[in-house]
């Protein structure tokens, strides 16, 4: 597995990492914990390094999954957890980057994850009601403690990430980014570059739609957050198949696969970029990685970028109540 450094910050990772919350949450029942376990050390064997979780995910079942999964190779890796968010009895009620707050998670995450430092830190979502500057004064204490080494914003405008940099540095911003979600090039990226920033996307397989195994027929289990997702309706999945149509015959013609072709697109937009795709399969993850030995040459990335031109992608990317967390 080729390696990459998060921007400036000297924090070197596996070029693609593991995005774990779909092991205990939002898309349908959790996996087996031994299954899950089992696949998180095989990422590690498959050179992954970077292993992204939060408190919210399960809640705190997906923390404690890391933590025993990655236990007896714990110097080999990188965990990533969040802070932001109000849990009240086992449920997500709003936003919350108190100071206080920020502090309280750390030391439970702490704990969960099995681990003396949180190797990265981020704001789940901006706290509208507290300030960054306090935000990443908060953090810089910890990091200063010895419990966090590196902090991250995540869903952030270029203002925020602006000001929170100039308080504590920021090592990386992790933004949903892929070729059916491009608004981070308008002013995201260009920031990020500017002040040495890496970049992580989670959702750069587009919530699974990139692969190719969806479509308008596909069902969803009962608590699959997609079932309310409007780029998810059966509508928007029909007329959304034509970007994956696109995107087969290119791959066809390099010999990947759908998903391969939007990760290999990622990498290499930027060599700070390091996306986090999730599964629970085996098979998956192998996919997954292959991304990461695919070259695209100029002629590639200019034949994707109009494939993508061609299709306008249907659907928000949200809900309403989801979309008014998102920093603008």
């Amino acid at each position: 597995m080729r390696k990459r450094t998060l921007g400036r910050s000297g924090l070197e990772v596996s070029a693609i990492g593991l995005g774990c919350m779909g092991m205990s949450y939002a898309y349908g029942p959790a996996g087996d914990r031994r299954e899950m376990i089992a696949l998180i050390r095989a990422a590690v064997d498959r050179g992954v390094t970077l292993f992204d979780t939060a408190e919210i995910y399960g809640p705190y079942t997906n923390e404690e999954l890391l933590g025993e999964a990655l236990a007896p190779v714990r110097e080999r890796v990188v965990i990533a957890t969040k802070f932001g968010f109000s849990l009240v009895d086992g449920r997500q009620s709003g936003l919350d980057s108190r100071p206080e707050h920020i502090r309280a998670v750390a030391e439970a995450s702490l704990q969960r994850l099995r681990i003396e430092t949180i190797d990265l830190f981020y704001q789940h979502r901006v706290d509208p009601d507290v300030p960054i500057e306090d935000v990443a004064g908060t953090v810089r204490e910890l990091i200063k403690a010895g419990k966090v080494r590196h902090f991250g914003l995540s869903e952030a405008s270029a203002r925020t990430i602006r000001r929170a940099h100039a308080i504590q540095p920021v090592t990386a911003l992790q933004s949903e980014y892929s070729l059916w979600w491009r608004e981070p090039e308008t002013t995201v990226l260009p920031t990020l570059e500017e002040l040495g920033i890496g970049f992580v996307p989670f959702s750069p397989l587009g919530r699974g739609f990139l692969t190719g195994k969806i479509d308008e027929h596909t069902h969803f289990a009962s608590d699959d957050f997609r079932n309310q997702v409007p780029r998810f309706t059966p509508e928007a999945r029909k007329a959304n198949q034509a970007l994956i149509n696109e995107l087969a015959t290119i791959a066809a013609r390099l010999r990947a696969t759908p998903a391969q072709l939007a990760l290999a697109w990622l990498l290499a937009r930027k060599p700070w970029i390091v996306p986090i795709p999730g599964t629970t399969k085996l098979h998956r993850l192998e996919e997954n990685l292959g991304a990461a030995a695919i070259d695209l040459g100029p002629e590639d990335l200019r034949a994707i970028d109009s494939a993508a031109a061609r299709v306008a992608v249907h659907g928000d990317r949200y809900t309403e109540a989801m979309a008014r967390m998102v920093d603008r």
